[in-house]
């Protein structure tokens, strides 16, 4: 009798367990989908509202797609203290 009440309390708690894990993986999965929606295609939204560009996605006839940068436009001290 105590043996079968024992493997009972073994079987619950790992019954609970799996139920705990699956829940959780439901609620994370949901709420990831929302704040993915809200965050990634609301901001995507607005970028095509504005007519931002995130990447440069046009195609040239260029020797290189390296973009130049004019570091000329500040000083020297300026680069050194960024943040």
């Amino acid at each position: 009798m105590i043996a079968m009440i024992k493997s009972f309390g073994y079987g619950f708690k790992e019954g609970i367990k799996l139920f705990g894990e699956c829940v959780s993986t439901l609620i994370n999965s949901l709420l990831l989908f929302f704040v993915y929606l809200i965050g990634v295609g609301l901001t995507s939204i607005c970028a095509r509202i504005v007519g931002k560009k995130f990447l440069d996605r046009e195609i040239d006839e260029r020797e290189s797609y390296w973009n130049e940068l004019d570091i000329r436009r500040k000083s020297v001290a300026e680069h050194l203290r960024q943040f």
